[in-house]
Formats: structure tokens, C-alpha cells, sequence
């Protein structure tokens, strides 16, 4: 990733404008780069030390809670939460062929319960009383258990109770013992902040600001929505997340392992098509996040908060160690939308290419041989190189021949694709750009299963 400085006027612009056209108070802002904050700003009396609450953003943090119990075996994923909290064995879509909620399915929004966005958010002070008679009454579903997305902030109260119950601490608890103490968060908490530094909950009535009711307290439900913090530790939080790409062999860095933040990141439920860039692409969830698969800026993760009085977002190219922050104090202020413009500001300084990685290891070397075949094809080097199905999709007579077009080629980059597939650029005869693309086969010591040329349509 490139350490090119960060020029923030373009950002403080886009801010500052944004801020006025949707009457936001004030806004705290900080852009994220190799796994710490770069730089902030603000709109208003605020800066990046000032605590808001983030409400739904909150959900990162008690998924990440959960797969730590999950690594430490505490429980699996698919377990029914019914086994480990018995009152909730009740707790099924009403269908006599409904199947069990599952830990996973709180996790990824696949319960089926109702969206609840309005109602939960003047729930987040529920207590244990009350969050007991809700299901003994039996809550609402949308959704037949495990079928589709829908998005339920009770899902993640009933989460927080199997956390509870497991580990013998409330979620909050286990979330600030476990993740927050260990990563340095210290100005992220359940409560309000008892020191002046905190944004007041502000509404745009008619034509001004009124004062929001005032903040809910701590309860079952915060898992769900109930962390104030800020932007300095967000950036902590955003950095540490995207930190765990590429997998790799380095040492753990905790507090949860590399390959169970990933998970929290990649896809576990499609959520629907968006538009955008003048094109439209797929959304899905994973545990506690969002994950955008964007044609502009490769894959993003994602997730807003909402709350009377708060809207927030964090947003971050998936592996690019790049990302925003931006907090406002007007209830349900759109900040994702003014985080993904500030992802793409920040995108066009500093990684304006979408996703692409040199490819090294077995893949270089593969790429490297495959390159040198083409140029001076020997039979015995391709039956060294190729995997057995090659020779039988197509003979050695006619590849070679089909290699003859486009000698000498000349490598200018291995790009990896995954860990077993790679595209190769190079110049062919004239300065034509050439593109290879190649695949490993399943079988050790490696091999290549296929191999495509496919040569530009102009000449340089």
C-alpha cells in the first residue's frame, strides 16, 4: 500500500458542503490509512475525540464477541441457540416445519425476524424482564427461519443473551473485557461519557434544530446499538479489522485470530442489487458488517448507525488499508452516503486501481515457466508444467502453434487472482499487450490445469 500523504482540503470540502445540504450539526471525520488514523476534521465544535453514539455500528463488535467464544469452543455456529439457552428453544418462525435458530443465523440477519429498525431504537434500555415476556409472547417473523436476509436489531438482543449465558457475563461486559481493554479503545463505552466531550442528540424540526429526547441507558438490547465513541478509536477498530487480509503466516495479533475477523468480512447472505457508478452490483452480509462488491472500488465493507439524535458509518476497501470515519449528531444523518464519496476521494489520491495483488510463491514460479514454454515450447517441458488433462484438451502440436502468434513475449506484471489462479501481463511482437490467464490444478507438486492468451484488441 502506498505511504503517499493524504491531502485533506479535497476531503474537508466534501465534508463541509455535505454537512450543510443535509442541516448536519457537526460531523467528526477521519480517513484511515495502513491501520491508523491519517487525518481528521471536523464540521462544528467537535474533533476526532468527541464521543458519539454509534448505534448500529455496535454490531461489529458483538460479532466479533461471539467468534471469540466460537474459537475458544465455547459453542459452534450452527448450534441451535435453544442448547444453550433453554427459554429460547421456544423462539421459532411459526411454521410447523420451522427449523431452529441458529447462532449463525442471528449472526448474519437469517433468523427471520421482523425488521425492526424504529421500534429498536427507543428499545435500548430493554431489560432482562422485558426482553423475557417478548419471547414468551412470541415475536414477529418476515421470514421462514435460514431462508432469506432480513435485518433484525432484536436478532442481536438475542445474541447478547446467548453470550450471556455462555460466558457468564453480560455481552457488554465480555465485549469491553475481551476486545476493547485489549485494543486500547479507552474512550469507547456503554454509557454515556460522564466527562463534556460528547455530542448532544440533535433533530431538524421545520426549520431548526430541537434537542433530541435524551439518550436511552444501557440494556439487553445495546449489542445491538449502544456504544459511544469516537473517531480516534474507530480507526483503531477499522485498522485491526482490515489488518487480517492477506491471510498469511505471521504471528496472531489478537485479540481475535485473523482468519474469524475475514469471516466477520466476507459474505455469508446476499442482500440485494445497488446502484451505483453507473452500474449495479451485489450486497451481501457477513457477521456484523456489510459487504459491497463495487465494479469502482473492488470489494467494500461497510455498516451505518442510526439512532434519534446520531447517524454514523465506518467504510473500508476490503485488504487496501484504507478507510473513513464520519459521525454526525442529527438523527439518522446519511452518513454512509457521505462515507462511500470520502472513500472515493480518498481512493483517487491514494489506490485509485481496484484490488490487484503481485502474485509470488508457487505462482510467480508457475507464471514464470509458462511464459518461457510459450516463447520456446519443448514437449518435455510441457508435459513437466501442464497437468494431464492439458495435453488432452488440446495437443502439444496445436498449442505450440497457437504459442507461435505472439512471441517474444515479454512479462510486465503477475497479478494474483486467488491463491491458485493468476493473470499474467505482458508485451508481445510490435508492443502488443498481451494478457495470459492461468489456473492451478488441485494436486501437489503444483501444476497448471488451463491456461487462456487472450491479446488486446489495439496495438500500443
Amino acid at each position: 500500500m502506498s505511504e503517499r500523504p493524504i491531502d485533506r482540503s479535497p476531503l474537508d470540502q466534501l465534508v463541509e458542503a455535505f454537512a450543510v445540504r443535509h442541516r448536519c450539526p457537526t460531523i467528526a471525520w477521519g480517513a484511515v490509512q495502513d491501520g491508523g488514523l491519517a487525518v481528521a476534521g471536523a464540521v462544528g465544535t467537535v474533533d476526532e475525540r468527541t464521543v458519539y453514539r454509534i448505534a448500529s455500528m455496535t454490531k461489529s463488535f458483538s460479532a466479533a464477541a461471539t467468534l471469540l467464544l466460537r474459537d475458544e469452543g465455547a459453542f459452534q455456529l450452527d448450534d441451535p441457540i435453544g442448547r444453550h439457552v433453554p427459554e429460547l428453544d421456544s423462539l421459532r418462525s411459526p411454521t410447523g416445519d420451522a427449523p431452529p435458530i441458529t447462532i449463525r443465523d442471528l449472526l448474519s440477519m437469517t433468523s427471520g425476524l421482523v425488521t425492526d429498525d424504529d421500534w429498536a431504537d427507543r428499545h435500548l434500555d430493554l431489560t432482562d424482564d422485558e426482553f423475557d415476556s417478548i419471547i414468551e409472547s412470541g415475536p414477529v417473523f418476515a421470514q421462514p427461519t435460514g431462508v432469506a436476509y432480513e435485518y433484525s436489531n432484536f436478532g442481536y438482543a438475542v445474541l447478547g443473551r446467548v453470550v450471556q449465558r455462555v460466558s457468564g457475563h453480560p455481552i457488554q461486559a465480555h465485549i469491553t473485557d475481551r476486545l476493547l481493554g485489549p485494543l486500547g479503545m479507552t474512550e469507547t463505552t456503554w454509557v454515556r461519557p460522564g466527562h463534556d466531550r460528547w455530542a448532544r442528540p440533535m433533530r431538524r424540526l421545520d426549520d431548526h434544530y430541537v434537542d433530541e429526547l435524551p439518550p436511552l441507558g444501557d440494556g439487553l438490547i445495546a449489542s445491538m446499538g449502544g456504544l459511544w465513541t469516537t473517531v480516534s478509536d474507530l480507526a483503531t477498530w477499522v485498522g485491526w479489522l482490515d489488518a487480517a487480509f492477506p491471510a498469511r503466516d505471521d504471528p496472531e495479533d489478537g485479540p481475535l485470530q485473523r482468519s474469524s475477523r475475514r469471516e466477520m468480512q466476507t459474505s455469508q447472505r446476499y442482500t440485494g442489487m445497488r446502484d451505483g457508478d453507473g452500474a449495479s452490483y451485489a450486497a451481501s452480509y457477513g457477521y456484523g458488517l456489510r459487504v459491497l462488491h463495487e465494479p469502482r472500488r473492488g470489494s467494500v465493507v461497510t455498516h451505518s448507525g442510526g439512532l434519534p439524535g446520531y447517524g454514523s458509518n465506518m467504510s473500508w476497501r476490503l485488504g487496501r488499508r484504507l478507510g473513513v470515519i464520519a459521525l454526525s449528531n442529527a438523527t439518522y444523518a446519511p452518513m454512509t452516503e457521505l462515507g462511500l464519496q470520502m472513500l472515493d476521494v480518498l481512493s483517487d489520491q491514494i489506490d485509485p486501481v481496484p484490488h490487484a495483488r503481485p502474485a509470488h510463491g508457487r505462482l510467480h514460479h508457475a507464471a514464470s515457466r509458462l511464459v518461457a514454454l510459450l516463447n520456446d515450447w519443448d514437449d518435455t517441458r510441457a508435459t513437466q508444467l501442464f497437468a494431464d488433462n492439458v495435453e488432452l484438451d488440446d495437443s502439444w502440436a496445436r498449442r505450440r502453434s497457437a504459442a507461435s502468434l505472439y512471441r517474444p513475449l515479454t512479462i510486465t506484471s503477475v497479478e494474483a487472482i486467488n491463491e491458485a489462479r493468476a493473470r499474467i501481463s505482458c508485451t508481445g511482437p510490435e508492443e502488443q499487450a498481451v494478457q495470459i490467464t492461468f489456473a492451478l490444478a488441485p494436486v501437489a507438486p503444483p501444476v497448471i490445469q488451463r491456461y487462456d492468451i487472450i491479446p488486446s484488441r489495439s496495438t500500443v
